[in-house]
């Protein structure tokens, strides 16, 4: 770099240490002796980049390369101080934003049709229908696997004109304004939805439309089988109403604030936006006995929140038990034999008046609330009853995930017995908390559990009373799901990952026998397939599409495998015609230099590979997901538009993620703070001598939540490799987030009195704060009620005491996701100033559509 001269002022030589060439020009014309020195190198191929011109042998002739000797040359006579960067940087005209706008999901999304499809099964039949995209909107279409039939779900047209007239406002066919409905009283010539705070009812045979002014009581309900009954929780207690209207009957008493009936106390966001979520409560087949959870939290302490946008500011807390608390929520399941008091109400008055539940001694504790038993309710446990109702059969996880067990409960006695389980010194994973990680026959004495005892995850056959019967399936491969189990033919469909060639996050469907014979793959088109499968058993709706290859939805006989018919191929036309380009895969080693680990990478437009191209890494650490999320076809989203600002982006799955072996899972446990990050920097530096124009010394990162705290560890653990991040509503220190998540993977919080810290200490990233060299900025709502933003503040706190620069976004009333327009802006913002070197456009406008 040449040298400022040294009478300018302090500003040049600011501008000077930053890496530009100074100039002083004087008011005189002078000469200047021509010194040597080394031409700026200038990336090229960046939007906007300015590249060093060529010159011809003349007028590069005022050095001699034989003796050195110097020649002078005039320079022009202006009387100004100015500044060359030595990567000239793209103006805001050049970083388009607009295009890189195009490219985000709620844009993309609308240009697809023949999107995958999502099959609502018809009155517990075969038949089903699904809504579908289409160029102009939307469309309702119906299916009878067993005829093979395919048509719409009804007259678009026709439907379209009787609500206009209903609602005295206009619709179109193609974009009615509901994307669910349900057949009134099981008619299949009737539906019923809402929309804005009205409910129609429409007759599918004459197409009239009916309009109510207000919706009717909106109280989450859980229906009966029978369709005779609603459970419902009020005031923390659990009640039953008919269907059809009537008394309501209240079937608990006891119930009290933070020990309530069927649901746990409410999340702040619940009570800001009145929103009540639909209690826990498992009705019998034949509609007379109840299973409901009861949540202890009385004595739990809280995270506390205020919202400062009001005049007068408002307190919210929720009870937050936190690693290494004593006091934590205590769940207990209870069956309620409802049958007597169903009758009673059958015949009561219509007042619809709460009355008690006539005999007290039909409510069964099922299992006492104890401390390690964290994992009932929520997404955390399955319930299922037996066909008979005589039975129920339950799935948990104790406390630190260190055990599950699956137990068949007596509904009449309360007794229970364990039928399968699983122990593991780190922790127990369940399906990926799918809910068909298992199975109980009704008919003969068999139960199936997913595990992973032999270090891949794999379906084990059971006795009821425990004993391993034989392990279904085994291989270097790893189980996804249970789908179905035929008992007549004595197999099982399941998905499962990484048995065939290629990449192992393709998942495919499978069936094998009882006895672990006859495995064969379901569809060997090459892909990630996602399955439904139709009550009966009978048929499959097939989905599967790969990152660059859109999604194809067939229907398919499930015992043969064969096609019958395909529902939908998606067409990206207008996709490609808005700039979209698919990612794409790679694989590199990881840390150990042996395991292959797979990711995205995402290329700029018009890339020139002579140039130099700064990195951006997207990182969701795990451990229950990766960094990709979802092998499927990616249509849109933010690493789109950061490779069209000029980024080379990358989304690695490192080891610590799923759907590997355990040990590739386990690999990081205890160790928080590794985050897969060893990965990431082995795997982006493989790639730059793969991709030469990556500049390793402009390396960014980001993420979000567990990503938030990844993308700031890399600033302070990695602090000469990555240069700049953002890190949106990051769990920086998960001593202070859910003790179920943070003791799953942490482990259980343990205290060295001698030095006063915990095995969370050095994990969080505020004990790390003084080890920032580069651009960081925090983002952070401050009505988050997942990741507490004391996190964001605890750092920051350390980060001030170490005099350390940093940049925060400040949420007020925002919650986890800050997914809205400006915080995606000020994220490109930030990239765009300090890695690719450009001015972004002044307070851009990212649009969002109304729906």
């Amino acid at each position: 770099m040449a040298v400022c001269a040294a009478n300018i002022s302090a500003r040049g030589r600011a501008v000077a240490e930053r890496g530009v060439v100074c100039i002083l020009i004087l008011p005189a014309c002078v000469r200047e002796p021509a010194v040597r020195r080394e031409r700026p190198r200038v990336a090229t191929g960046l939007p906007g980049a300015r590249t060093t011109p060529k010159m011809d042998a003349g007028r590069n002739a005022d050095f001699n390369e034989g003796n050195g000797a110097m020649k002078t040359r005039w320079i022009g006579c202006i009387s100004s101080l100015f500044a060359v960067a030595a990567v000239a940087p793209a103006s805001a005209q050049d970083v388009d934003y607009h295009r890189a706008e195009m490219l985000l999901g709620w844009h993309t999304s609308p240009l697809i049709s023949g999107t995958p499809v999502t099959p609502n099964w018809i009155n517990d039949t075969d038949r089903f229908w699904y809504r579908n995209n289409t160029g102009s909107g939307h469309e309702f279409t119906f299916v009878d696997p067993a005829a093979n039939v395919k048509r719409p779900l009804f007259d678009h047209a026709r439907l379209a004109a009787a609500l206009s007239v209903a609602a005295d406002t206009s619709y179109v066919p193609r974009k009615l304004p509901f994307d669910d409905f349900e057949f009134v009283d099981g008619d299949e010539g009737r539906i019923a939805f809402e929309t804005g705070a009205r409910r129609f009812e429409c007759d599918l045979g004459e197409y009239m439309c009916q309009v109510g002014d207000t919706l009717p009581d909106d109280t989450p309900f859980v229906e009966s089988p029978d369709e005779r009954w609603e459970a419902f929780v009020m005031d923390h207690n659990l009640y039953i109403r008919p269907a059809a209207g009537g008394d309501t009957v209240q079937l608990t008493t006891d119930g009290e604030e933070f020990n309530g009936y069927g649901l746990a106390y409410p999340r702040p966001n619940d009570i800001r936006n009145n929103r009540v979520r639909r209690p826990e409560v498992y009705w019998s087949p034949d509609s007379r006995k109840v299973l409901v959870q009861r949540m202890d939290q009385r004595d739990v302490e809280h995270h506390h929140y205020v919202s400062y946008t009001p005049q007068r500011t408002v307190h919210y807390s929720q009870p937050y038990a936190l690693p290494g608390d004593s006091i934590v929520p205590l769940p207990a399941f209870h069956i309620l034999d409802v049958g007597e008091t169903l009758t009673a109400a059958a015949g009561g008055g219509s007042d619809g008046d709460a009355r008690p539940l006539p005999a007290v001694g039909n409510i069964r504790v099922v299992l006492e609330p104890r401390p390690n038993r964290l994992y009932l309710g929520g997404s955390q446990v399955d319930s299922l009853w037996s066909a008979d109702s005589r039975f129920a059969y339950m799935h948990w996880e104790t406390r630190a995930s260190k055990s599950n067990h699956l137990a068949e409960v007596d509904a009449a006695t309360g007794d229970f017995r364990i039928i399968a389980g699983d122990s593991s010194r780190t922790w127990v994973e369940t399906a990926q908390r799918n809910p068909t990680s298992w199975f109980v026959s009704e008919t003969t004495d068999d139960a199936f559990w997913w595990s992973e005892r032999d270090g891949w995850a794999h379906i084990w056959r059971f006795s009821k009373d425990g004993t391993v019967k034989n392990q279904v399936t085994s291989g270097p491969w790893a189980v996804g799901a249970i789908w179905h189990v035929d008992e007549a033919s004595r197999r099982l469909y399941f998905t499962a990952y990484g048995r065939e060639d290629g990449i192992p996050y393709y998942g495919r469907l499978y069936r094998i026998g009882y006895d672990g014979s006859g495995l064969t793959v379901i569809g060997g088109e090459v892909g990630n397939h996602a399955v439904t499968v139709s009550p009966s058993g009978r048929f499959v709706v097939d989905t599967w599409s790969t990152i660059g290859d859109p999604p194809v939805t067939a229907l398919r006989n499930l015992a043969t495998g064969n096609v019958i018919r395909t529902l939908e191929e998606a067409d990206i036309a207008r996709l490609e015609e808005v700039g979209w380009r698919a990612p794409e895969v790679f694989s590199v080693k990881a840390r150990d230099g042996v395991t292959d680990i797979y990711g995205l990478i995402y290329f700029p437009d018009d890339l020139d590979e002579s140039g130099s191209y700064p990195v951006i890494d997207h990182i969701y650490p795990g451990p229950q997901v990766g960094s990709v999320g979802s092998w499927t076809f990616k249509s849109g989203g933010e690493d789109f538009s950061l490779a069209k600002l000029g980024f080379v982006v990358i989304q690695l799955d490192h080891m610590g993620t799923p759907h590997r072996s355990k040990a590739f899972h386990d690999i990081y446990y205890g160790d928080f703070n590794d985050n897969g990050l060893p990965d990431h920097v082995t795997a982006i530096k493989q790639l730059a001598a793969r991709y030469p124009f990556m500049d390793l010394d402009r390396v960014g990162i980001y993420g979000h939540s567990g990503g938030g705290f990844a993308s700031t560890d890399a600033m302070v653990r990695f602090p000469d490799f990555f240069k700049v991040a953002v890190s949106g509503a990051g769990n920086h220190d998960n001593a202070s987030y859910n003790i179920y998540w943070a003791e799953k993977y942490q482990g259980v919080l343990v205290e060295d009195s001698a030095s006063g810290t915990t095995n969370f200490t050095d994990e969080a990233n505020k004990t790390h704060a003084a080890n920032l060299k580069g651009k960081l900025l925090l983002m952070h709502g401050d009505m988050d009620d997942n990741v507490h933003p004391a996190m964001t503040v605890q750092l920051i706190d350390e980060l001030t005491k170490a005099n350390k620069d940093y940049d925060l976004v400040w949420a007020p009333d925002r919650a986890h996701g800050l997914n809205e327009p400006y915080f995606i802006r000020r994220r490109w913002d930030y990239f765009v100033e300090h890695l690719l070197g450009a001015e972004p456009p002044k307070e851009y406008e990212i649009t969002r559509p109304v729906n």
